[in-house]
């Protein structure tokens, strides 16, 4: 037994995973299995991805040192099991494991322990949005880490209160405290689980902040770390950040890969991560124009727990249900509650939906939202997001020029991050503003330009949207002068639904529908139903319907 002991811890030492479960897990399995033994093997087990056995390992230690009456190793062991269940998405057994280690630790005298128990408080407490009593554990425990002094609770604590930072609206801040942790990484003085969280905390606040060239950077770092240590489930932790990443730039051949690998690594060890990597799946799919594909992609990161927003609501735009796009992102928003920066990336959905919806109050309440989240964070993308939202919204309002104004600065921002599906799209609002203005060689450079980006990069629908004839560019209508949310009312009329069928089908007042007729009456140049619905026969909208 010692010297399988020593096999697997010399194989830990020399971050040989696979050599150490090997060396551990035939006797790991016998009733007689040493403590040393069994804590060897699970931390084997941790790296090889084999979660259940790593549970089943520290649990038969837990119960051995509780027995013993050993209060120090059982608390610590206890705290492990916590994070074991907390990685795997099991909060409320995590949290138990939490309360006994709490409970064990609390006489035993202050060491490296205590810290790794408050850093765990932290993050519980962040969880349930107490960033104050979180920010006092996470500095408790950086105060030890630099005590005593260990490398790895000091880099673990300044991560920690990074990511607090960052939800308390201090950006420069936390990532002060993220490159002081990394700096640790760098010099070699970091165990290779606490490099790991580190990196993928740090890559994951750049996504959150929207700092691409940040993000990419420490991506490509995080992901060579990755790959020495290829059986663990830090490569698929590193695929999911890298997923994002690409999808921005336009490489979304290379995104869904990476995705699609992160979705099989991942599966059965990190629900939470598993389900992002769907939803960035779905995000492809939409944006490709494939829409059974995202679909079935946002399914399953719902399957496992996760909201895939805005994406799913969008998707629900695009097949042209307003109304339940609407309700979608207006209950995500209402679940992201306090968080800005959750909601800095469902406001510009929430934008342009309220637009479809012709719900211009809505649509204006999420662009000023928008607005405030961009001065508090400064960053390049909210910021970017906001100047595309705002000019969006002016155009729905009929405010062309400061709509032109808005939509230029959003089209040099979004160059300037080099992500080419938002230049494009920013591009077709362009060009309908310029139309507007009376300028038909400007909007056709704008459309034709975006229709070639959107013919790069796979977007069919997005292509299929825009039309360049006789040397004028247009957003593709099938009548112009109405609004999808005006087409859609159009083809029900042609259908021969009455107003309060409407009303029911698109979920609205019956005022509201007489109002989208008096509309579509006025832009047709007709008075009578019968007449719209001549236009409707006339451009093919009746056959939409049965």
């Amino acid at each position: 037994m010692a010297r399988t002991v020593d096999a697997a811890r010399a194989a830990l030492a020399r971050y040989d995973w696979s050599a150490a479960y090997d060396a551990a897990v035939a006797a790991a399995g016998s009733d007689d299995a040493s403590s040393e033994l069994l804590e060897v093997f699970a931390e084997a087990a941790w790296w090889r991805s084999r979660l259940d056995e790593c549970i089943a390992a520290r649990e038969r230690c837990y119960r051995r040192y509780e027995d013993a009456g050993d209060a120090a190793r059982a608390g610590a062991t206890a705290v492990l099991l916590y994070g074991n269940h907390a990685f795997r998405g099991q909060h409320a057994v995590a949290g138990a494991w939490l309360g006994r280690g709490r409970r064990l630790l609390a006489d035993v005298p202050e060491c490296a322990d205590h810290g790794v128990l408050w850093i765990a408080e932290a993050e519980a407490a962040h969880g349930g949005e107490d960033v104050v009593r979180a920010t006092e554990f996470a500095e408790r425990a950086l105060g030890l880490g630099r005590r005593l002094p260990d490398a790895d609770l000091e880099a673990e604590s300044l991560q920690c209160l990074a990511r607090l930072c960052l939800a308390d609206g201090r950006p420069d801040e936390g990532l002060a405290l993220f490159d002081e942790a990394m700096l640790g990484a760098v010099e070699g003085r970091l165990s290779p689980f606490v490099v790991g969280k580190v990196y993928c905390s740090l890559i994951s606040a750049c996504e959150e902040l929207g700092d691409l060239r940040r993000a990419a950077e420490w991506t490509k770092a995080g992901s060579t770390w990755a790959s020495h240590h290829p059986v663990s489930a830090f490569p698929g932790l590193c695929r999911v950040h890298r997923a994002e990443v690409l999808q921005m730039q336009g490489h979304w051949e290379r995104a869904e890969e990476e995705a699609r690998r992160a979705c099989a690594e991942l599966d059965g060890v990190n629900p939470y991560n598993t389900a992002l990597s769907f939803k960035e799946i779905g995000e492809i799919r939409r944006r490709l124009g494939d829409l059974d594909g995202a679909a079935a992609a946002f399914r399953a990161a719902t399957d496992l727990g996760l909201q895939p927003q805005p994406g799913l609501a969008l998707l629900r735009l695009a097949e042209d249900k307003v109304a339940v796009a609407a309700r979608m992102i207006q209950q995500a928003l209402c679940e992201a509650g306090g968080n800005d920066l959750a909601r800095a990336k469902l406001l510009p959905a929430a934008v342009q939906i309220g637009v479809a919806a012709d719900d211009l109050d809505a649509a204006r309440t999420a662009a000023d939202d928008l607005a405030r989240i961009a001065r508090t964070y400064r960053s390049s993308v909210i910021e970017a997001s906001t100047s595309m939202s705002r000019g969006r919204l002016l155009l729905a309002e009929g405010n062309v020029p400061n709509a032109l104004a808005a939509l230029r600065l959003a089209l040099q921002r979004w160059r300037d991050l080099g992500v080419p599906y938002e230049v494009a799209t920013t591009q077709v609002l362009l060009g309908e503003a310029a139309r507007r203005a009376g300028d038909d060689e400007e909007a056709t450079a704008y459309f034709t330009a975006a229709a070639a980006a959107f013919e790069d990069l796979g977007a069919r629908l997005d292509v299929a949207r825009i039309d360049v004839v006789d040397g004028v560019g247009a957003v593709r209508k099938p009548i112009a002068g109405l609004t999808e949310r005006e087409v859609e009312l159009l083809r029900l009329v042609a259908a021969g639904r009455t107003n309060r069928a409407i009303a029911a089908e698109l979920h609205v007042s019956e005022k509201t529908v007489e109002r989208h007729l008096s509309n579509v009456f006025r832009k047709l140049g007709v008075s009578s139903r019968a007449a719209a619905s001549a236009h409707a026969v006339h451009h093919g909208l009746a056959d939409a319907l049965p």
